[in-house]
């Protein structure tokens, strides 16, 4: 997990989201974290398989992300694993959001979390849940593209 050129270093990422949705958008957002949850994140002990994203009173939150307690704290001063967390977006956004999710049914998957200087950034993808046959196409497509390039890399 070392840093890109571009000074962002991937903390974790959600590759079961691809499989299970198809992504229509993503969106980058702030987190609002305690102390001991940053730290949690700078060492990479974070989950976002089980998370999903809401839309509540205007606002962006984040839930069932799994980010574990800091080791070097005690008991009394780490926080809740699994806490809902805010969303930083801007307005228009959060806006743009709402009426998607409300009209088409689509859904808000983290996609994966990073760290963008001292930030913690976490990519949100605006989903549509696939069927069973779609998620079939997938593995095919994976595998025959896994086979076209070892018989490439043969010849």
């Amino acid at each position: 997990m070392g840093k890109t050129p571009s000074g962002i270093k991937v903390v974790s990422d959600n590759r079961q989201a691809r499989y299970l949705y198809e992504i229509l958008e993503t969106y980058e957002a702030g987190i609002c974290l305690t102390g001991t949850e940053i730290k949690s994140v700078r060492e990479g002990r974070v989950n976002l398989r089980d998370g999903y994203a809401i839309l509540r009173g205007g606002e962006a939150w984040l839930l069932n992300v799994h980010i574990s307690p800091y080791q070097a704290s005690s008991d009394y001063f780490n926080h809740d694993p699994t806490r809902s967390r805010k969303l930083l977006l801007h307005r228009r956004e959060i806006n743009k959001l709402i009426g998607q999710v409300q009209q088409k049914g689509l859904t808000l998957v983290p996609l994966k979390m990073y760290m963008k200087g001292n930030w913690a950034k976490v990519s949100i993808g605006l989903g549509k849940g696939k069927k069973i046959y779609d998620k079939r196409e997938t593995i095919k497509k994976r595998q025959d593209k896994r086979e076209m390039e070892r018989v490439i890399k043969r010849y």
